[in-house]
């Protein structure tokens, strides 16, 4: 376990390619350069609490339009503070159903002219990877909104999640239709992707074993393996959890040279695990090869994140993304460009979206 540090968690930082053709994307832009405009800004370009404490308030206010949502279905998979906010709303027909990179929410009333999105960059691939923590069903309604809110923020082309649950799942595929979900399991907890429909296209089928869940796919004609993971944790599991790592590296090492490999998921690794194992060539540690920036190394922070209300304070690099890119001579090499821990603002439950913070990712290729 990585050794505590005092300095506070900083502010999560915005992914500076937010679409602004969505109505709401649009009012999103517009309040996040009027914060721009106001905020203090550190060394490191991050934005202060306060503005992101706005933009969180403004996502809440405009929540109903953006979703048209209920709580998650499912009474025995969900909390009682879920269970005393659920509303009775009329159902939903497919036609209700949000599509998150859609020009008009398909809730919106009829009439309304779509506004064509600007078009995205095609050599750039954005993923978020996040362990929701669906095994605490407390507040679940509440965060599992505050996830949708990051995915219609950040519009990444890929989600990796850990512990899933049935009834997180059945919400995820009612409000992300634009994203084909893969689920790596179907009781208890698992890991799952979301791969966006208009960018990703999955093209053989999907591997799941034991500990690792794996996607074959093309993003703008280039050839990706993309691999999530949720490995053992607890100090005293880590032989087994070295013994995935393993695994996880041997994976990577097959994958084809014309073959891009991205792995995320909350790999409860510590660094002398790693170093024991160690990665293969060409197998970089994004976090690493962006510098090792302070503001993105705690992932699973209980200093600051207040969810589990354990006596004692620790601060660990759980969540990873590792990235091998493709070595054939002629395939585009995608880079990692940028990093950032997403969902360090409560919620107005008083908790955060889930006790380990996201982790936002983009890639250009080269």
């Amino acid at each position: 376990m990585e050794q505590q540090n005092d300095r506070s968690s900083p502010p999560a930082r915005l992914a500076p390619d937010t679409a602004e053709g969505h109505p709401f994307l649009r009012s999103v832009s517009s309040l996040l350069r009027s914060l721009s405009n106001r905020s203090t800004r550190s060394p490191d370009r991050t934005i202060t609490h306060g503005p992101q404490k706005a933009l969180n308030s403004f996502f809440e206010a405009n929540m109903e339009e953006v979703f048209g949502i209920e709580d998650l279905p499912g009474k025995d998979n969900v909390g009682p503070a879920v269970k005393n906010k659920r509303k009775t709303s009329a159902p939903t027909s497919p036609g209700g159903c949000i599509d998150l990179t859609t020009d008009e929410p398909a809730c919106s009333s009829a009439g309304k002219t779509p506004v064509q999105n600007p078009p995205e960059d095609e050599k750039k691939l954005s993923l978020i990877s996040w362990n929701v923590d669906g095994l605490d069903t407390d507040n679940l309604g509440e965060r599992a909104r505050s996830l949708c809110s990051y995915i219609v923020l950040y519009s990444p082309d890929v989600v990796f999640l850990q512990e899933l649950i049935p009834s997180y799942v059945l919400y995820l595929k009612k409000q992300a239709v634009s994203y084909t979900l893969i689920e790596g399991g179907e009781e208890s907890y698992f890991t799952g992707m979301m791969l966006k429909k208009s960018r990703i296209v999955p093209y053989t089928t999907t591997k799941m074993m034991r500990n690792l869940l794996i996607a074959q796919v093309t993003f703008q004609g280039q050839e990706l393996s993309l691999m999530t993971s949720h490995l053992e944790s607890c100090k005293d599991n880590s032989a087994e959890r070295m013994k995935q790592l393993r695994l996880i590296t041997q994976k990577i090492k097959e994958a084809p040279d014309n073959v891009t490999v991205l792995f995320g998921g909350d790999t409860n690794l510590r660094d002398a695990e790693v170093a024991k194992v160690g990665l293969p060539s060409g197998v970089m540690d994004v976090w690493e090869k962006l510098g090792r920036q302070e503001h993105c190394r705690y992932t699973w922070d209980t200093k600051t994140n207040s969810n589990k209300r354990l006596p004692f304070a620790c601060r660990c690099r759980f969540d990873r993304v590792y990235l091998r890119p493709a070595k054939r001579e002629g395939v585009a090499c995608l880079l990692p460009n940028h990093m950032a821990l997403l969902g360090l603002e409560k919620l107005d439950c008083g908790r955060y979206t889930s006790d380990h913070w996201g982790v936002y990712c983009s890639f250009s290729a080269g």
